[in-house]
């Protein structure tokens, strides 16, 4: 055979498989090649969270052209939000933890009580969340630092986006229950069919009502994407279908789901904790060093979630795998996955270092902004390879139910290491933003190091769900 032909039968390959991962097609990941089970959870993982990312940059991009005080109120609401995102997070990984292990087991009738159970959990949360949010919407803005003036012109927007945040755990947690499922083709055309809402109402809606077009646009775009997701849970052919008689609360399950899920929510909420502590230290300088924050966070999210998409794969490959019995080949695919993660992360980290400017300079003309995006871009990038490890490490452990493990470790490297030393450099040692940026890096670094310690030694193969 010619080389031509060699290389045309492995693009047609490679084509193949792509086809395959976007098919919403039921597959067996527990057998057979690690690394095209890996490509095809990837791919829609990947394109799942592209999408997320180009949603998060979308927001910023329109709201911008409003002004600063603009940016800073969707900043800080954001800031405050990923408190209820840590909640979805922690729920969701938990759904995806029980239905992989179900489905390992070749069990998809107690995989989809599974599934049926954390939503229930989530429509519960979901109403104290609302509730709060829109009577203390003004009393979270100026918690969280912001001038008077953020304040009045902002309350609106934060009631708005409290009042539909129902649609934001019901997207994260049947996303989990997708992804668990192997099915994560369905959970990418939920975000894109939802962002895409988005992207189409947001300068429409910002045109007509401001800042709340904003938050109205992520609203129904969002809650768009939700009612796609609950036809295919109840009328679709994949292998997860939710009946009415799975929705009787199943108290077993709920207690199962809710141990892995208050420590996964835990864990992120010690995460997003710390980001909150670090926005707050940012806003001690001004509304241009904050949104300057908020903008650069921005663009590492649009190229974190995608490595992110990444890194789940390894969460599903583990939980199906254990499921099924086999630990050293959900080992194996972490490593795996960990290579691929570390591959793009160091391609994505020159480019930040060295393009961050240009890329600033297009999301908002004004330079004492830009300045203080351009520097935090610049220095976070050097850490970016040890955030991509970081990821599949903590996706390995979630996707196995050990939740607790990564929990642990983000409390005692965020809580106790990155508030005190960011606060150090930032304010003790007159740094200014420049030493919160210093600490995000080192603290993802510690972060990545001792989770490839605990990951080594196995415990998480002894986790029974």
């Amino acid at each position: 055979m010619s080389t031509y032909q060699k290389a045309s039968l492995d693009i047609k390959s490679v084509f193949s498989l792509i086809k395959r991962s976007l098919s919403g097609a039921t597959l067996d990941y527990t057998t057979g090649s690690i690394r095209n089970a890996i490509f095809l959870l990837a791919i829609p993982m990947i394109l799942e969270m592209c999408m997320e990312s180009v949603f998060a940059v979308v927001d910023i991009f329109f709201v911008g052209r409003i002004g600063k005080d603009a940016v800073a109120t969707v900043g800080l609401t954001e800031s405050v939000l990923t408190l209820v995102y840590s909640a979805a997070i922690g729920l969701s990984m938990a759904s995806t933890a029980l239905v992989a292990r179900r489905i390992g087991e070749k069990e998809p009738g107690e995989a989809a009580r599974a599934g049926a159970q954390g939503i229930l959990i989530t429509i519960g949360l979901t109403v104290i969340i609302t509730i709060c949010g829109l009577i203390f919407a003004p009393h979270i803005l100026g918690l969280m630092g912001a001038p008077q003036e953020v304040i009045i012109t902002g309350s609106s927007y934060t009631r708005i986006m409290f009042g539909g945040c129902i649609v934001i755990m019901l997207l994260y947690l049947i996303n989990g229950i997708f992804r668990g499922a192997g099915n994560a083709s369905i959970a990418m055309w939920s975000l894109w069919i939802a962002n895409g809402c988005n992207i189409i109402l947001c300068p429409i809606l910002i045109h007509f009502y401001g800042l709340k077009g904003a938050a109205i646009a992520t609203t129904i775009g969002r809650g768009t994407g939700v009612c796609y997701q609950l036809f295919h849970l109840f009328k679709g052919s994949g292998i997860i279908r939710l009946i009415r008689s799975y929705f009787i609360p199943d108290w077993n399950i709920i207690r199962n789901i809710s141990n892995i899920a208050w420590s996964g929510t835990l864990q992120f909420l010690i995460g997003s904790a710390s980001w909150i502590f670090m926005a707050r230290i940012v806003a001690s300088f001004g509304s241009g060093p904050i949104a300057g924050y908020q903008i650069a966070i921005r663009i590492m999210l649009f190229f974190l979630l995608p490595a992110w998409g990444m890194s789940n794969a390894a969460s599903t490959l583990v939980g199906q795998n254990l499921g099924a019995k086999q630990p050293d080949r959900a080992e194996r695919s972490v490593w795996v996955t960990a290579g691929y993660n570390t591959i793009f992360m160091a391609f994505v980290s020159v480019l930040l270092f060295f393009a961050s400017e240009p890329i600033v300079r297009f999301m908002i003309k004004d330079a004492g902004v830009e300045d203080v995006a351009t520097l935090a871009l610049r220095i976070v990038s050097l850490g970016y390879v040890f955030f991509g490890i970081g990821m599949v490490m903590t996706n390995a452990f979630n996707g196995a139910g050990d939740t607790r493990t990564p929990t642990i470790v983000n409390f005692f490297c965020f809580w106790t290491f990155q508030i005190p030393i960011a606060y150090l450099m930032a304010i003790y040692w007159n740094l200014g933003p420049k030493g919160v940026f210093l600490a995000i890096v080192i603290t993802e670094t510690l972060v990545t190091l001792v989770s490839i310690l605990l990951f080594r030694r196995g415990g998480w193969k002894k986790i029974k769900i």
